[in-house]
């Protein structure tokens, strides 16, 4: 209970930290100028603005105790940190006294140069805990390195067979979705997975990875959770990783987690070679912001789109500079008549639609059914049944279709035959059938189906070879 009230007070220091920072600047900013006669008149309020700057930093570093003692953040750095923040509240509070009794003894000067050194110095030591030690320095690094690439971002591979399976496809993915948050700065739940050996022993809970058992793994269990579930890794807010690179992370531990071996070494199933293709084109990995029609589109209406995010609803452009736009009810995830006769205003402009994770059933088929210029579509995680399926038939332009742990089944996905544009189709966690698979296949020959059943092939190395050991007699 005395730990939950903790990391309560501790969660306010990010909320707090920013206000003894802004309010000591404008302390400073006032005693500066009312140095000259045409300000002399500022300062009065001089000392009421130090005085709150210093309770807020007060403040500021008794919830940033609370917080390092509940989270897991790099011990030096945390420490140099905590002092230079209390650094700021006591030469704050000198600075105060002084204001208000000139007469103390030390140079005012030198105080309000101390103090705003030491906010600087504060403020990059915690941005350096948040961001990582090179948040400062990374964009000079990206304007003056020859690589037109974010060292953040996943590159394309030359050879993907040739290359090492973890340092290539699966780091990347690691470094993207999952260091922010698991690094040598900063490890939330006592995990650090920037390091192969502590990635491997896991954080406070156990163990993340299991080896040669995916299903079985933390990482992946967490990772297939509803994005709206406290436990969902990463958390909603974070850029959230691709079903292909779910599948990646999963074939990788499925192959026993192995940090060494090339990806031509490791079984691959006829699902994942394409997945394997696509990270050695540029094009691949920027697909996603050319899957647009060509043809141009006017304005939607502004009035329609604040409505919508008054409700919550995220809407965006897909691209720069475009009239094609997204719907997105990741904080809304109640749908109702209403979101749905907002969304058929936007009929012309929506492409992609994301209604995962919501109340959305059967009877919302009917007005989704009407946005016939969406490309994408996700139901994951909804009520739709057979019933509401068999509505979307006019979707002819979808190329992405999600219905992972829904109701549906076979019978409902044949009757979608006319979608000759279905390009990915995702049905793991569904009521389709061992035995349909083979069905759909054939019923939809262009179309990567999903069924997030991965099954590795057991190898001659997975197993050993025990012999009785010779006894001395």
């Amino acid at each position: 209970m005395l730990l939950s009230i903790t990391e309560f007070l501790g969660h306010f220091h990010p909320l707090l930290v920013h206000l003894p920072i802004g309010i000591l600047l404008i302390g400073l900013l006032l005693q500066w100028l009312s140095r000259k006669e045409k300000h002399a008149s500022l300062k009065p309020a001089i000392p009421i603005v130090l005085l709150w700057g210093t309770v807020a930093a007060l403040a500021s570093c008794i919830t940033g105790y609370l917080l390092s003692i509940s989270d897991d953040y790099d011990k030096t750095l945390v420490s140099l940190h905590m002092w230079m923040g209390i650094s700021v509240a006591l030469v704050s509070l000198m600075l105060y006294a002084k204001e208000k009794n000139p007469a103390f003894a030390i140079d005012k000067r030198i105080l309000s140069i101390g103090l705003l050194i030491l906010v600087f110095l504060t403020g990059h030591l915690g941005g350096s805990l948040t961001h990582g030690s090179d948040y400062l320095t990374k964009p000079f690094k990206d304007i003056f390195s020859n690589d037109t690439l974010s060292t953040a971002t996943i590159k394309p591979i030359a050879n993907v067979q040739e290359a090492v399976a973890y340092q290539e496809v699966i780091k990347p993915i690691l470094e993207t979705k999952c260091y922010s948050c698991h690094n040598a700065n900063k490890q939330k739940g006592g995990l650090r997975m920037d390091d192969s050996l502590k990635l491997m022993k896991g954080g406070k809970d156990g163990k993340i990875i299991e080896p040669g058992n995916a299903d079985e793994s933390e990482m992946i269990k967490r990772l297939l959770l509803p994005v709206d579930n406290e436990d969902h890794m990463p958390p909603k807010e974070k850029p959230q990783p691709t079903e292909q690179q779910i599948a990646l992370l999963h074939w990788w531990i499925s192959n026993n987690a192995d940090f060494t071996k090339k990806v031509k070494e490791l079984q691959q199933t006829d699902k994942l070679k394409p997945i394997l293709l696509a990270l050695q084109n540029v094009t691949a990995i920027k697909k996603e912001a050319t899957d647009i029609p060509k043809t141009t589109v006017e304005k939607a209406d502004e009035k329609v789109i604040d409505q919508l995010r008054q409700k919550g609803v995220v809407v965006l452009p897909v691209v720069q500079n475009s009239n094609y736009l997204m719907a997105n009810f990741v904080t809304d995830t109640i749908v109702d008549k209403d979101d749905l006769q907002l969304l058929l205003q936007l009929k012309k402009q929506l492409i992609w639609l994301k209604l995962d994770d919501t109340n959305i059933g059967d009877d919302g088929m009917q007005i989704i059914s009407q946005l016939t210029n969406l490309i994408k579509l996700d139901l994951s995680h909804t009520n739709i049944t057979d019933k509401g399926l068999q509505q979307l038939q006019p979707l002819t332009n979808l190329q992405y279709l999600n219905l992972v742990g829904t109701k549906i089944s076979a019978q409902s996905l044949l009757q979608l035959k006319n979608l000759y544009t279905l390009q990915s189709l995702y049905l793991y966690q569904t009521n389709v059938g061992k035995n349909d698979w083979e069905t759909l296949r054939t019923t939809f020959p262009k179309t990567q189906i999903d069924s997030g059943g991965y099954v590795v092939p057991l190898l001659a190395t997975d197993t050993s070879l025990v012999k009785e050991p010779k006894k001395d007699y």
